[in-house]
């Protein structure tokens, strides 16, 4: 269960001693493990070829990685395209100084669009089956690889919520203070060592106290995804509805798109200082939009035709 009213300060991942395995990394690790077993048992039930599994993961790790970072900078951080372009595909801030950053800003958006045109030049290239067979199927992956992908953010105090006094509010250290901010109010060099010390030092209690307690819209929007997840499974598996061609991939942008349009209303804007609301919407719940169209007019599509070979 949860805790409730809990502070969050994690450590930045396993650290081996000689390499630290950073969580958000190994959630991806463990989203696109998971996810190849999956489709590998998939393409088995389905007669495709085992060989036509890999360039398949190929396909999607780039779509995803660059469809999310493109869809981020795109919709929610256009001025980087004129005011540091280098920092766009490259983990390094170069303005106004040199810094590595990772590659921080990663858009679901972007990589849902980004994974449709890459099935659409793997299916060309190697599947050689209908575009939409394949979206039907690869969603399965995709769905649950977004789970882990959200407590990946929760880890990195990522997409945080809005301020509550409701008892699912968790204190976010390092969304409050930048790595800078924590070395200077502790005066610590080491930036590990310096928010440990903010948390457990009692001298620093104020600081922590300061903090006001937010929706962890990480985690709510993954146990969403866990539902989704679970519902198209149960279809794929269960049903015959998967030979409809369309259905299930209409299916998971209603399902997964209508949890993202929810939890907009929980979290905190994702640029800060800018007007971020259209209509009494947000640029997150706006972008939701048209995915949830597309799936109901794919739904309604699928069921109009005849079962699929």
């Amino acid at each position: 269960m949860l805790p409730l009213k809990m502070t969050w300060n994690p450590s930045t991942g396993l650290d081996l001693g000689f390499f630290t395995i950073h969580y958000y990394s190994l959630m991806f690790v463990i989203a696109f493990s998971l996810g190849w077993y999956l489709m590998k048992k998939v393409y088995k039930n389905e007669g495709v070829e085992e060989e036509k599994l890999d360039p398949l993961f190929i396909y999607s790790v780039l779509a995803i990685l660059i469809g999310a970072r493109l869809g981020h900078v795109f919709f929610y951080q256009t001025e980087l395209l004129w005011q540091d372009p280098l920092s766009v595909f490259l983990p390094f801030r170069f303005v106004p100084e040199i810094e590595y950053t990772g590659f921080q800003g990663l858009a679901s958006h972007g990589a849902a669009i980004g994974m449709i045109v890459a099935m659409y030049l793997y299916n060309k290239k190697v599947l050689h089956k209908s575009v939409l067979w394949l979206l039907d199927r690869v969603i399965l992956p995709v769905a649950l690889g977004a789970i882990f992908v959200r407590i990946g953010n929760f880890f990195n105090s990522e997409m945080v919520g809005k301020i509550t006094d409701s008892n699912l509010g968790i204190k976010f250290v390092q969304d409050q203070y930048n790595k800078y901010e924590v070395q200077r109010l502790t005066g610590i060099p080491n930036e590990h060592k310096a928010y440990q010390a903010l948390t457990d030092d009692p001298q620093f209690a104020n600081y922590i106290a300061d903090i006001p307690y937010r929706f962890p819209g990480q985690l709510m929007e993954s146990f969403g995804y866990v539902f989704v997840f679970l519902i198209l499974m149960l279809v794929y598996w269960k049903t015959g509805l998967r030979k409809k061609e369309g259905f299930l991939f209409g299916l998971f942008l209603v399902l997964l798109w209508t949890v993202r349009f929810i939890v907009e209303y929980f979290k905190r804007a994702q640029i800060e200082n800018r007007e971020d609301w259209i209509f009494g919407f947000n640029t997150g719940q706006i972008l939701s939009i048209p995915f949830i169209i597309i799936g109901v007019f794919l739904i309604i599509r699928a069921l109009q035709q005849k079962n699929t070979p």
